[in-house]
Order: C-alpha cells, then structure tokens, then sequence
C-alpha cells in the first residue's frame, strides 16, 4: 500500500497542508479538521483527471499519513495539552516549547522526535487503560 505523507503547518489564522511526496495534492482552511476535508477533496479531484495526469500514488490503495510541524501541533491542541504537561512528558523546558508554539523557533529534529515519541507513549498508555 502507497502512503501519502501530509505535512500540515499554521501560518497567524490558518492552517494548510501539501503532500511531501506526491505532488498537487493540498488543501487548507481555519481547523484542522477543514485542512484534512479540504485535501481530501483535492484528492478526489485529481483522480477524476485523465488517467496519464493522476499520480501513481492515487491509483490503487493508498494510506494518508497526517503530519503536523511542532509549532502547529502545540498551538492546536493547546487547550487539551499544556505546556507545562509536556515539559514533563519530554523533559523538555516549558519556556522553549511556548517558543515553538508561538513559532518564535523551530524545534531541531531530534527534540521534534522526543516529543512525538512521548505523545505516543502516552497515546499507548492511555490505550491500554480499562476504566
């Protein structure tokens, strides 16, 4: 099965996206849940496009696979996670992240893959708890 990488990103009153790997495909809007519609709908149209101008990535089965840059993720999802709760997830300092959330700095590949590794962690915690 192909995959299709989205990378969604903000900008000060809007979110967008654009595939890494296969091109045309984009979309955006004010929520992420608009930005994930708005490719979707842009896929959909590139397939009803003569069959020598539609990717190879769109023909068959495929999986999308939605990203979202660290500064994006932080301010999306600020009024579910805090700061302070993700410092103490990563271990890293509560200062920066606002930093990357504001988009005052870019968090280096390595701190992005620590906090994405403790997200998951915590996702797989959470998934295994029964109450």
């Amino acid at each position: 099965m192909k995959i299709i990488k989205v990378l969604i990103g903000r900008s000060k009153d809007f979110y967008g996206a654009h595939s890494m790997n296969v091109k045309g495909i984009n979309g955006g809007g004010e929520t992420i849940e608009e930005v994930k519609k708005s490719v979707m709908e842009c896929i959909e149209i590139i397939k009803t496009f003569d069959d020598k101008n539609i990717p190879a990535a769109l023909k068959g089965e495929y999986e999308i696979e939605w990203r979202l840059d660290v500064g994006s993720f932080l301010q999306y999802y600020k009024g579910i996670f805090s700061q302070t709760g993700i410092a103490r997830l990563t271990g890293i300092n509560e200062k920066l992240l606002n930093h990357y959330a504001s988009g005052l700095k870019k968090p280096r590949p390595a701190q992005a893959k620590k906090i994405e590794a403790a997200l998951h962690q915590l996702g797989s915690e959470l998934l295994a708890l029964k109450l």
